[in-house]
């Protein structure tokens, strides 16, 4: 993709056509495009990420990600960061193979931003949703071969004034996950962590709290999510999206967290009992 002989760009480059920007790519240089990419030889292993956790709150949503990447049984990475802005309202958290993902996630900022360009207006917040299902979809012959992204994307919805989650499969499948959900090795522990804690009513604040919370029991049963890890002060990422834009909570206030939430394990370590009223 670069410009002709004469300096200038090709005549393809300027005709009016579709505002995807990943459709664009694919018609001039499909090869630049992550699922185009010949894969490795059978049997390689790659960097994976692992445990994303998402959920909603009065006024927006949160996500977190832990830091651990794996390669079979190797810790690959420590301190890998999984959850990433989409746009101004709404984020993505990968979990898959690291090195596609990442790259995905790069395209899909693009191509968000490549279209409110050309449109003049942001895409609704089910446009971006379904526009990563067409990314994810593309990938399909990378995941047959073991290379699969399986992301989780949320954000807030200007039209229906509140936060929203979608899970994908393999094969692009697009779900509306309600309240709260996890993708990644350690998603069926942190779902199991958030059921005793979650709750529609809660604050910004405890939604934080619990996320975080649901990422330990993740960590406390699945070798490949990564804990809270006092000792290097790495811990999960942690975003949160409203009305007024996305915004990443600061390292400092996480490492606060976090510190609080292992000293209360350390009285209990199976974490705060579920609320029955």
């Amino acid at each position: 993709m670069t410009a002709g002989d004469n300096g200038r760009l090709p005549g393809s480059y300027l005709v009016p056509g579709s505002s995807s920007f990943a459709d664009f790519v694919a018609e001039q240089a499909p090869d630049l495009l992550p699922a185009r990419r010949t894969p490795p030889p059978a049997g390689v292993e790659a960097p994976h990420g692992t445990t994303i956790v998402a959920a909603t709150f009065d006024g927006g949503v949160v996500m977190a990600g832990d830091r651990r990447a794996t390669m079979g049984n190797i810790i690959a990475q420590r301190d890998i960061e999984k959850v990433y802005p989409a746009d101004e309202y709404s984020c993505v958290g990968i979990a898959g193979t690291a090195g596609l993902a990442v790259e995905m996630v790069r395209l899909f900022q693009t191509e968000l931003e490549h279209y409110e360009k050309i449109e003049g207006i942001p895409l609704s917040l089910d446009g971006k949703a379904n526009r990563l299902a067409t990314l994810i979809r593309g990938n399909l012959g990378m995941a047959m071969q073991g290379l699969a992204v399986v992301p989780l994307f949320a954000g807030y919805d200007l039209r229906h004034e509140g936060g929203r989650i979608f899970s994908y499969d393999v094969t692009g499948g697009r779900y509306e996950e309600q309240a709260f959900y996890s993708v990644g090795s350690g998603s069926l522990f942190a779902r199991g962590s958030l059921k005793k804690l979650y709750h529609e009513s809660m604050p910004e604040d405890d939604c934080v709290t619990a996320v975080v919370q649901a990422l330990y029991d993740a960590a406390d049963d699945d070798s490949a999510t990564g804990g809270l890890d006092l000792t290097r002060r790495i811990f999960p990422v942690v975003a949160i999206v409203t009305a007024d834009g996305y915004r990443r909570v600061a390292d400092a206030d996480v490492a606060e967290l976090a510190d609080r939430i292992v000293a209360s394990r350390m009285v209990r370590p199976d974490g705060p009992a579920a609320s029955l009223t």
